[in-house]
């Protein structure tokens, strides 16, 4: 059963490659969703697809091998709504 994962990652993150890095992630990951700019500064990232590619982009997303730094990521889980197509930056 797929998962939406939804991030928000704190840090040096806009501006540096970070949502076309998570977006690359996200496709070698074959999951589908989103990362976009939020007005204060983080970077929120949708991801929907199998829950463990999803918890590998996580892991990624923590790994400090990012574009940036990331001070921290938040994290929700919730069930696939199914309503997404690709991996995009916003």
């Amino acid at each position: 059963m797929d998962v939406r994962l939804n991030a928000w990652v704190r840090g040096r993150v806009q501006g540096v490659g970070f949502r076309w890095w998570t977006r690359t992630k996200a496709l070698e990951l074959g999951l589908v969703g989103s990362a976009s700019n939020r007005p204060d500064g983080r970077v929120e990232v949708v991801a929907e697809g199998p829950r463990e590619k999803c918890e590998e982009l996580l892991t990624a997303l923590r790994s400090g091998e990012t574009p940036g730094h990331v001070e921290s990521v938040g994290e929700q889980w919730t069930d696939a709504r199914g309503d997404l197509n690709g991996f995009v930056e916003r």
